[in-house]
C-alpha cells in the first residue's frame, strides 16, 4: 500500500522522474507556459511552487536551495529577478492547469500549465468613440414630412382596380378638329402664283383623265386593254 506517499511515478524511475520535473520547470520558468500531459502538469505544479515561494526572498541561502532542485542557473536567475517578484503578494496558487483534449497520436490527454502572473487575460474594453458612417451629416432618421406620407401611404392603400378612360364625346373631338385646322391655316401661307401653278397642274390632271375615258383605250386602272 501507498500510504502517505506524495506525488505521481509517471511511469519512470526516480532519477529519470526528477529529471522530467527539472526539465519542465526550467521551461515554465523561462517560457511561463508550457504544454504537456495532464498527469505531468499536475506533478510538476507540486514540484514547482515550493520553488517560487522561496524565490519571493532573494539571498544565498535560498539560491543555493532552488539550484539544489534545478540544476540551472538561468532558471534559477530567472526565478529569483523576475517570477518571484511578480508572485510576492500571491499566497500560494501560483500556476493554473487547463485540459486540452486528447493527442493524436497515443489518445494522451494533454494540458497547458502557465504562471498565472504573466497569463492574465484582460477583458476586452469596448471604444467609447461613435462609429462613423460614410455619409458625414446625414442622418438615417425620417423627417416629419417623409414620415407623414409614410403614414398617410399605409392609412390610404393603394387600389388594385385599374381605372379605364372614358371616350370623348363628339363635341369635344369637333372642337380639336376645329383647332388644328386653324392652326395650321395660320402657319401655312401659300403664295399666289404658287396657287396658280397647282391650279392648272390640277386641270390639265383632270382633263387627260377625261379624255382617257371617252377614248376607252384604258382602264379605270389606267392600263390597256388587250385587242380581240
Amino acid at each position: 500500500m501507498r500510504h502517505r506517499v506524495k506525488g505521481k511515478k509517471l511511469n519512470r524511475s526516480t532519477p529519470h522522474r526528477k529529471a522530467t520535473l527539472r526539465a519542465l520547470s526550467s521551461a515554465l520558468i523561462k517560457e511561463h507556459r508550457i504544454e504537456t500531459t495532464i498527469a505531468k502538469a499536475k506533478a510538476l505544479r507540486t514540484f514547482i511552487e515550493p520553488l517560487i515561494t522561496t524565490a519571493k526572498v532573494d539571498n544565498t541561502h535560498n539560491r543555493r536551495k532552488v539550484f539544489s532542485s534545478l540544476q540551472d542557473k538561468y532558471a534559477v536567475s530567472e526565478l529569483f529577478e523576475t517570477v518571484g517578484p511578480a508572485s510576492a503578494d500571491r499566497p500560494g496558487g501560483y500556476t493554473r492547469v487547463l485540459k486540452l483534449g486528447f493527442r493524436l497520436g497515443d489518445s494522451a490527454e494533454m494540458a497547458v500549465i502557465e504562471l498565472v502572473d504573466f497569463n492574465d487575460v484582460q477583458p476586452e474594453k469596448r471604444s467609447t468613440k461613435k462609429r462613423r458612417t460614410r455619409r458625414a451629416g446625414r442622418s438615417n432618421k425620417p423627417t416629419s414630412a417623409t414620415a407623414e406620407e409614410n403614414e398617410v401611404q399605409e392609412a390610404v392603400p393603394e387600389s388594385k382596380v385599374d381605372v379605364k378612360e372614358e371616350p370623348a364625346s363628339p363635341a369635344e373631338e369637333k372642337n380639336d378638329i376645329t383647332e388644328t385646322v386653324s392652326s395650321l391655316e395660320k402657319e401655312v401661307t401659300v403664295d399666289e402664283s404658287k396657287k396658280e401653278t397647282v391650279g392648272s397642274a390640277k386641270d390639265q390632271v383632270e382633263k387627260s383623265a377625261e379624255d382617257k375615258e371617252t377614248s376607252g383605250e384604258t382602264d379605270s386602272d389606267g392600263t390597256k386593254k388587250k385587242e380581240g
